[in-house]
């Protein structure tokens, strides 16, 4: 399953990649893409607690990147 959050607050390239590199590592997280630009990331998951998931994701976002401000789901 493909999830894409907004992660508001994004306001770097640098910031990006740190999250990118962080999130990627997460157990059960895979092609992982952060973009500045539009502000979203993508991963695909095959996990079934999905809810959970995104959870940890955007709490990993936050921590590593302090500009991020909150995460929301999409899609």
């Amino acid at each position: 399953m493909k999830v894409v959050l907004k992660l508001e607050g994004l306001d770097c390239a640098n910031c990006a990649a740190k999250i990118e590199n962080s999130v990627s590592k997460m157990e059960g997280v895979s092609d992982v893409n952060v973009t500045f630009m539009t502000q979203k990331m993508s991963f695909t998951t095959e996990r079934e607690d999905v809810d959970a998931l995104v959870e940890a994701v955007s709490k990993e976002a936050m921590r590593v990147a302090d500009d991020v401000r909150s995460v929301r789901r999409i899609k």
